[in-house]
């Protein structure tokens, strides 16, 4: 950007917050690396005949209506003709790192909220004296040569910033200037609002309260009813007013994995199975982070698609699947009984043995009841036999992939998965 440009920008004073957020990510990579899908509808996803959902998918695929978390089947018929992908999640890590490394060159305070997706405090100070603006855009300029795009947010608040970045895409680039916050938010509807979910919004749309300026101006006694403790909180989001900091926040705070089945678990024996299969993984990745864990939870959704989810503590932290896996046979026990069918398992980690305070597991806090299983005897009791195993598996699996040593229990399963992914941050740290 030359100065006589940045002459020309209105003077920014106070706080400024960036939101890069990386455009179809996931489908845009798939187009960098195979240049004939350029152009083309691409969309990275599940299998539509197993139940899959749509990870994400390039704007010529969302030309016909495909959107992320669309079920492939529906996405299927709306773009019959798209390039379909099951994903290469390496790659996305690895594209991920290198623009995250980009905007940690730019600045410090950075907060990496999803792999696609970024708070930045550049806000103007006595050594700092660039505009955010400028910077938004070098940032674009050399996201771009790396050869996909991103969309930014400009505000004076993490929130603000968040709406702006979705209000151009791709490449787009919205500024709301301080002083210009409310004007901005007021005509929004609700649901456009971080925290606005489908019930809250009901309740608003029934007392008259379509748009974030009525939100700012509802009754405090109402927020309070549909937003509980966070009602202050929303207003102040709503007029653009909310000073939340961006946390540079590098500690993983759980480790996690879910699978969803292309076919409801409907028996124990399947649901052990599919248990000591993902919580393998999720074994492996704490090893691999060098993290011990004293919490472990178990989420569940229900065919209904519903969710509930249980954890326990542990007696000492550890990275020992073999260990802790019984226990989680255990728990089901708190989430299923005959009769029941199981869309969707996941085995979380959590409260690691370096942290000084507890941290929330990944899965929803509020959905958590504490399960009152008994200890249950590891797999194998000897632990010098069973860690000798673990480190003996790990490292084939490093040396030949992940599906090189498998257990017969892990076959039960096998082809019983959509090949959904989800983007959880704490995966790619």
């Amino acid at each position: 950007m030359s100065d006589s440009e940045n002459i020309l920008l209105p003077p920014w004073e106070g706080p400024a917050i960036l939101l890069v957020d990386l455009d179809a990510f996931f489908a845009s990579v798939e187009q960098l690396d195979h240049p004939a899908w350029r152009g083309k509808p691409v969309i990275v996803g599940g299998d539509a005949d197993a139940r899959g959902v749509v990870s994400t998918c390039s704007y010529e695929a969302r030309a016909f209506g495909v959107r992320s978390a669309m079920a492939s089947a529906l996405a299927r018929q709306l773009c019959p003709e798209a390039i379909w992908t099951r994903g290469h999640f390496h790659r996305y890590r690895e594209v991920s790192a290198a623009i995250m490394a980009i905007l940690r060159d730019e600045t410090p305070h950075v907060q990496q909220v999803s792999i696609d997706e970024a708070f930045m405090d550049v806000s103007p100070t006595a050594v700092n004296t660039e505009h955010p603006v400028a910077i938004a855009r070098r940032i674009q300029d050399r996201v771009a040569a790396l050869g996909v795009t991103c969309s930014i947010g400009v505000g004076v608040s993490k929130s603000v910033a968040k709406i702006a970045s979705d209000r151009d895409k791709p490449r787009g680039l919205t500024v709301v200037y301080p002083g210009t916050e409310q004007a901005f938010l007021a005509p929004l509807p609700v649901r456009t609002m971080s925290g606005v979910g489908a019930a809250a919004e009901k309740v608003l749309k029934a007392h008259g309260i379509r748009t974030l300026g009525d939100m700012a101006a509802a009754d405090a006694a109402l927020l309070k009813r549909v937003f509980g403790k966070n009602g202050a909180m929303m207003r102040e989001r709503a007029l653009g007013a909310d000073r939340s900091p961006v946390v540079v926040d590098d500690e993983v705070k759980s480790v996690s994995n879910e699978v969803t089945f292309a076919e409801d678990l409907t028996d124990r024996e399947s649901i052990e199975a599919a248990l000591a299969t993902i919580a393998a993984k999720v074994g492996r990745r704490l090893r691999r982070k060098g993290l011990t864990g004293r919490t472990i939870a178990i989420k569940v959704r229900y065919d209904d698609r519903s969710v509930h989810s249980v954890q326990r503590q542990l007696a000492t932290p550890t990275d020992d699947d073999l260990a802790f896996t019984p226990v989680l046979y255990a728990m089901i026990d708190d989430l299923w009984e005959p009769g029941m069918k199981i869309r969707l398992l996941g085995v979380a980690v959590t409260h690691f043995e370096t942290e000084e305070n507890s941290q929330e597991s990944l899965f929803d806090a509020s959905l958590f009841d504490e399960s009152k299983a008994e200890e249950a005897a590891p797999l194998i009791e000897d632990d010098t036999k069973r860690r000798r195993l673990i480190e003996n598996l790990d490292a084939l699996r490093d040396r030949f992939g992940d599906d090189t040593v498998r257990f017969g229990f892990e076959l039960r399963n096998q082809g019983n998965t959509t090949g959904s992914s989800s983007k959880n941050v704490e995966d790619y740290k």
